[in-house]
C-alpha cells in the first residue's frame, strides 16, 4: 500500500488524496504492483513512438509532399519533444497510472482530468480495433484457410490473456515486439545508407547519394505548403509516445524511468522517424510508383536495394508493430480506466486488482469495448466504424494541449508543495509551453482546411464536448450530494 498524502490542487477535491510517489517508492496507486523491470521500460519507452503507421502511411505522406516530408516530421517530432519534456517534468515529481488525465484532474479542475481521460480510453479502443483488423489481414494472408474475423478474435484474445497474467508479462511481451521493431528499422537506416553512398556489396540500387533528394522537381516539388499537409498525414503516427509515464509508475523506480524516456525521446525521434524516412528518400525518387503501391515505401526501399522477399519481411515487421500496438493499446486502455475509477470517475470496480496486482475489470472491459468496435469494422465499416475513427481522430492533439495548460499550472503547485521532486524541468519555461501550444492549435485550425481533416475535429470535437458536459452534470450533481 502507498502513502496517502493529501496535496489539494486548484482542481482537486478535498477528501480526494493525489496518490504520487516519491522516487523510492515502489508504485504510483493503491494495488498495482512494480512488475516492470528497467529493460521493459527502456524498451517500451524506445518503441513507444514506433507505430504500424510509420511502416504502412509514409508512402502517402512522401507523394504528398515529396522530399519536404522531412521537415513535416521534423516540425511534428519537435513538438512532440516538447509535449513529452512537459510530461516527463510532472511524471518524474508525481508517476501516476493515470498520468496527465491525473495531472489534469489536479491542477485544471476533475472535469478536465475526468474528460480527457476518457477521451484517451476511447481513442485506445479504437486503436483496438483498428490493429486487430490490421494484423488479422497479414495473418489471413499466411494461412488464408482462416478467415480474418477468426484471426482477429485470436490476437485479442491472446494479448488479453497476456495482460491479465501480470504486468511483468506485458513487459515482456513488449520488450521482444518492441525490440524486432527497434532493431529492423536500424538495420533499415544502416543498410539503406550504405546503399545511398555506393558501399553495399551487391547493391541492385544506383547509389546516387542525396540527389535524388533535389533531381526531381527540387526539394519542395508540391510547394512549402506541402509541408503542413504533412504534418496532417504524419502527426498520428506519433501517438504512443506518452506510453511510458504509465508504464513508470509500474515500475521499480518511477522517477528514473521517466528521465531516462524523456531524455532519450529527441533521438528516438531523429533516428526511428527522420532517419528512416531520409533513407527511402535517398534511395528512390519521392515520385517513384513503388512508394505508394500496396506495401508501402519500406518495401520499396528494400526492393530498391535488392532484399530478397522484402515484402514478408516487412510484413513481419508490420505484424510484430501491429502486435505490440495492440499490446500497449489494451495496457494503456485500462491502466487508464483503473485511474479514473481510483479517482470516482469511472465505476469503483475498474480500481480493484486481483491477487497479481493486475486491474482485471479494467481489462476486460477496455477488451468488451475494443471486441465490439472490431464487430462494427466487419459490420458496417463505412458507417459507424468510419464514424469512431474521425471522431477520436483528433484526440492525440486534444491530449497534447491539456499536456500542455497542466503543466503551466502542475509547474507552481510542484515548486509550492514538492520542490525537491523538479528533477525534470521544461526547457524556456513558460515561452517553450505557449509556443507548443500555439502549434498545437495551429494544427487544428489547419485541419479545418482539410476535408478529411475538419471532419476529424468536429467530430472529436462533438465527442469531446458530450464528455465535458456529463463531467460538468456529475460535478453540479456531486456538489448537491455534498450540500
Amino acid at each position: 500500500m502507498t502513502s496517502q498524502t493529501t496535496l489539494i490542487g486548484p482542481g482537486q477535491q478535498p477528501g480526494r488524496p493525489d496518490r504520487s510517489n516519491g522516487p523510492d517508492e515502489p508504485g504510483s496507486s493503491d494495488g498495482l504492483q512494480a512488475g516492470l523491470k528497467n529493460r521493459h521500460l527502456s524498451m517500451i519507452a524506445i518503441g513507444g513512438v514506433i507505430g504500424a503507421g510509420l511502416f504502412v502511411g509514409s508512402g502517402a505522406g512522401i507523394a504528398a509532399a515529396g522530399p519536404a516530408i522531412l521537415l513535416s516530421y521534423a516540425l511534428v517530432g519537435l513538438m512532440v519533444v516538447f509535449v513529452m519534456r512537459m510530461l516527463g517534468e510532472m511524471a518524474a515529481a508525481r508517476p501516476s497510472s493515470g498520468s496527465f488525465s491525473a495531472y489534469a484532474d489536479q491542477a485544471l479542475g476533475r472535469w478536465a482530468g475526468f474528460s480527457i481521460g476518457w477521451l484517451y480510453w476511447f481513442f485506445w479502443v479504437v486503436v483496438l480495433a483498428v490493429e486487430a483488423t490490421a494484423g488479422a489481414k497479414i495473418l489471413e494472408g499466411w494461412v488464408p484457410g482462416v478467415p480474418q474475423w477468426a484471426w482477429a478474435l485470436i490476437v485479442m484474445l491472446v494479448l488479453t490473456a497476456t495482460n491479465l497474467v501480470s504486468v511483468g508479462s506485458y513487459g515482456e511481451f513488449e520488450f521482444w515486439f518492441a525490440g524486432i521493431k527497434v532493431v529492423a528499422i536500424a538495420a533499415f537506416v544502416v543498410v539503406g545508407l550504405l546503399a545511398v553512398f555506393g558501399l553495399l556489396p551487391g547493391s541492385d540500387n544506383p547509389g546516387a547519394g542525396l540527389a535524388h533528394l533535389t533531381d526531381t522537381g527540387g526539394f519542395f516539388p508540391k510547394g512549402p505548403g506541402a509541408i503542413l499537409t504533412g504534418v496532417l498525414m504524419v502527426v498520428f503516427s506519433f501517438m504512443g509516445s506518452e506510453i511510458v509515464t504509465l508504464a513508470a509508475g509500474e515500475s521499480e523506480n518511477p522517477q528514473r524511468a521517466v528521465q531516462k524516456a524523456t531524455n532519450s525521446v529527441i533521438w528516438r525521434i531523429a533516428v526511428f522517424y527522420l532517419g528512416s524516412i531520409f533513407v527511402v528518400l535517398t534511395l528512390l525518387p519521392w515520385n517513384d510508383k513503388s512508394i505508394v503501391q500496396e506495401g508501402g515505401s519500406y518495401v520499396a526501399a528494400l526492393n530498391s536495394i535488392g532484399i530478397p522477399h522484402a515484402g514478408q519481411v516487412m510484413n513481419v515487421i508490420v505484424l510484430t508493430a501491429v502486435l505490440s500496438c495492440l499490446n500497449s493499446g489494451l495496457y494503456t486502455a485500462s491502466r487508464m480506466a483503473f485511474s479514473l475509477g481510483d479517482r470516482g470517475d469511472a465505476p469503483k470496480v475498474f480500481a480493484r486488482v486481483n491477487k497479481r496486482g493486475v486491474p482485471q475489470a479494467a481489462i476486460l472491459s477496455s477488451v468488451v469495448f475494443g471486441f465490439v468496435a472490431v464487430f462494427f469494422n466487419y459490420r458496417w465499416p463505412d458507417t459507424v466504424f468510419q464514424f469512431l475513427l474521425n471522431s477520436s481522430g483528433a484526440v492525440a492533439l486534444f491530449v497534447w494541449l491539456v499536456i500542455c495548460f497542466t503543466q503551466l499550472r502542475m509547474r507552481g503547485m510542484i515548486l509550492r508543495e514538492q520542490p525537491e521532486k523538479l528533477v525534470v524541468r521544461m526547457w524556456l519555461f513558460p515561452y517553450l509551453t505557449w509556443a507548443t501550444i500555439a502549434m498545437i492549435s495551429f494544427v487544428l485550425v489547419y485541419m479545418l482546411t482539410d476535408d478529411d481533416g475538419r471532419q476529424q475535429v468536429l467530430l472529436s470535437l462533438l465527442v469531446a464536448a458530450l464528455v465535458v458536459a456529463v463531467s460538468l452534470v456529475r460535478e453540479v450533481r456531486q456538489r448537491k450530494v455534498r450540500a
